[in-house]
């Protein structure tokens, strides 16, 4: 922290600095420090997608959700290729309650970057409450083929499975979720539902 503020003392436009100070703060748990940071950044280089996607994270962070939807499509309107910026996106939008929107998102990051594991995931949340369970349950598929280790795409799975009444393979998923993280309560109390 200290050198990157030695560095911004120096050279007070140096975007980096400024950057990586808001990565720092923000690991440290300040995130209205962090926020600052960020700003300064993309005051600096207003054309610094990775600034605006950063900026993003600390308002999502911070729970303002319309300012982060705002930094991420500026991210995207600079880069429209940036996966990670579009899969951000998703998650704002879907905690704004624009499910359609935040499919698009999800489904957009997943073109850019097919073994995106986190965006198949995450669309097969949006996919839930959309009520498409099927497509749902090929969503959590795919993330566990790109990351066989991804225990909350396991316990998702799990939970569809129970839903669509495949409480053999349901119970399979939710196993296995317990056995990747054995401490993760909430793949424990829905096996147990399983087994009732």
């Amino acid at each position: 922290e200290l050198l990157c503020r030695k560095a911004i003392e120096i050279k007070p436009d140096y975007t980096n600095a400024h950057l990586i100070l808001g990565n720092i703060l923000r690991s440290l748990g300040k995130s209205e420090e962090a926020e600052l940071s960020y700003r300064k950044a993309v005051e600096i280089k207003p054309d610094y997608a990775n600034a605006h996607l950063n900026l993003g994270n600390i308002l999502s962070d911070l729970g303002k959700l319309e300012e982060a939807e705002l930094s991420y499509r500026n991210a995207i309107e600079i880069k429209p290729d940036y996966a990670d910026a579009h899969s951000n996106l998703g998650i704002i939008l879907k905690s704004l309650d624009k499910l359609q929107d935040a499919e698009v998102s999800y489904r957009k990051a997943i073109e850019l970057k097919p073994d995106f594991a986190n965006a198949h995931s995450n669309l097969g949340n949006v996919l839930i409450d959309l009520g498409k369970l099927q497509d749902a349950e090929f969503s959590y598929r795919k993330a566990i083929e790109l990351k066989p280790d991804f225990a909350n795409a396991y316990l998702n799975l799990g939970i569809i499975l129970r839903d669509l009444g495949e409480l053999k393979d349901a119970e399979s998923s939710l196993r296995k979720a317990t056995k990747i993280k054995p401490d993760f309560a909430k793949a424990h109390s829905n096996l147990g539902n399983v087994l009732i």
